[in-house]
């Protein structure tokens, strides 16, 4: 995966558990910080997840904004946030690993694709939780090519 797009600037591990509303903003706060979106972006990843949860199982939430606001991306990212403790998505779905995604155009299905290939594999989404280093998650995210 490119560095521009998933670097270790973008990861943070060992979060303490927090409500579903504040992890989601932290990532979308991360993705902010590091250049890939303007704050309304934070607005459209908070609606996205009242209309249709973000949760896709494995314990992987994939925080994103609805389509109305992709205007506010400035490039593509993606951030990861490691939860130990897990962070309740509701009706029992507990996420250990949230992936916040901006893909400007098209991009946003390329990068869903790809972390949807790896989050699949429960291998994978194992190492993702229990990693202690930036680097074993760069290596995961890219399929062994970081």
């Amino acid at each position: 995966m490119n560095r521009e797009i998933f670097n270790e600037d973008n990861i943070q591990l060992g979060l303490v558990s927090e409500s579903k509303g504040d992890a989601i903003l932290r990532a979308g706060e991360l993705l902010r910080k590091n250049g890939y979106v303007r704050s309304e972006y934070l607005e459209g990843m908070t609606k996205r997840e009242e209309s249709l949860t973000t949760y896709v199982g494995n314990g992987v939430a994939i925080p994103h904004g609805l389509p109305e606001y992709i205007q506010y991306i400035q490039k593509s990212g993606l951030v990861m946030l490691q939860y130990p403790e897990g962070i309740d998505f509701g009706e029992g779905n507990i996420a250990y690993v949230l992936i916040g995604i901006a893909g400007k155009d098209d991009e946003h299905l390329e990068l869903l694709s790809t972390i949807a290939l790896v989050c699949q594999e429960e291998d994978n989404v194992t190492k993702l939780k229990q990693a202690a280093s930036k680097q074993e998650i760069l290596e995961i995210l890219s399929g062994g090519d970081a």
